[in-house]
């Protein structure tokens, strides 16, 4: 190649990246619209025009196909993904949280979060989760959202709550053990005696650690931490469980009873909770409860292009502008 023709070259993939790269009206929201990718078996690289990834098999050969990275608030990479650095650096740019998980998405074990991901939901969790009076506001409405409207009577504490939820859970239990004829059923989970407990219990196990990883990649997306729990603490990810307890009537616990005469339990809850996932449309669901819950009625504006990405915190005022000089005039 001659030096005449790398010099036009140059400038055409230089050109190209910069009309890639996003500005802050592009970053999308995910009040408007969450945007979860699954991706496995594949290799995601960047090229001149965008990001990638690249399918091989030995009927089709290479494939390439290029993903909308502006227009992704979350992907999760599943087994048998290979990334490189380039491709993860144009994710950050775009405001994209990247997840490690198992097949289907139902195992999160590590993320990569954008420093251009909102805060804001960080700081509805943390305020609500700071004030004991907001951190029962919030407990009672997980409850009701489990379990109807209005069936918390006024004035409950923790402890009753607990022992609310308790009797219904229980009641769930002796219910569906009815319907499959299995006879009296206690809900037991025992990591040192694993193979020795029955069927229903690894099934329900088995798909409560796969919707826990579904729950913790949409924590993660939403900017939350899973650490700061409403009804669960003292864990990482005490409230993954708090918001996981919301579907496990719907999705787990059905679905364990039905395994009670399965060879393999926890190989068929898996299965059927990444099947079942497809029509449940599970994520976008978590994410909107997550934000009825932590605020609501909380509406946001429609983003200004011109709007600073770090502000200064006062006790009085609440946030200030960022990069202005505050010195007070002597």
């Amino acid at each position: 190649m001659t030096a005449s023709n790398t010099a036009p070259n140059a400038a055409r993939s230089h050109g190209r990246r910069r009309l890639a790269a996003p500005t802050v009206a592009m970053l999308p929201r995910i009040a408007d619209s969450l945007s979860f990718l699954y991706l496995d078996i594949v290799r995601i690289q960047q090229d001149d025009t965008g990001v990638c990834a690249e399918v091989t098999s030995e009927r089709r050969g290479t494939e390439t196909v290029y993903l909308p990275t502006a227009a992704l608030s979350c992907v999760l990479l599943g087994p048998g993904t290979s990334i490189t650095a380039r491709a993860l650096a144009t994710f950050a740019r775009h405001g994209t949280t990247v997840l490690i998980t198992g097949a289907g998405g139902v195992r999160c074990y590590a993320a990569a979060v954008p420093d251009s991901l909102t805060t804001t939901w960080l700081e509805h969790q943390t305020r609500a989760w700071a004030d004991d009076t907001q951190r029962l506001a919030v407990a009672t409405a997980m409850y009701e959202k489990r379990f109807g409207p209005d069936t918390v009577p006024a004035g409950t504490n923790f402890n009753q709550l607990r022992g609310f939820e308790g009797q219904r859970v229980k009641a769930q239990y002796q219910l569906l053990a009815r319907q499959y004829k299995i006879g009296r059923f206690r809900r037991a989970y025992d990591p040192a005696s694993w193979d020795t407990q029955d069927p229903v219990n690894l099934a329900l196990s088995s798909a409560n650690t796969c919707l826990y990883g579904i729950v913790h990649a949409a924590i993660l997306a939403l900017g939350c931490s899973p650490a700061l729990g409403f009804v669960h603490s003292g864990n990482q990810q005490a409230f993954v469980y708090d918001i996981a307890d919301l579907y496990k009537a719907d999705l787990t616990i059905p679905l364990a009873f039905s395994l009670h005469n399965s060879t393999d339990p926890e190989a068929a809850a898996r299965r059927s909770f990444r099947d079942g996932l497809r029509l449940f449309k599970l994520l976008p669901r978590i994410v909107t409860d997550i934000q009825t819950l932590l605020a609501p009625g909380y509406s946001a504006g429609i983003p200004d292009p011109e709007e600073q990405l770090v502000d200064l915190w006062d006790p009085i005022t609440g946030t200030v502008p960022g990069g202005t000089n505050h010195t007070l005039d002597p």
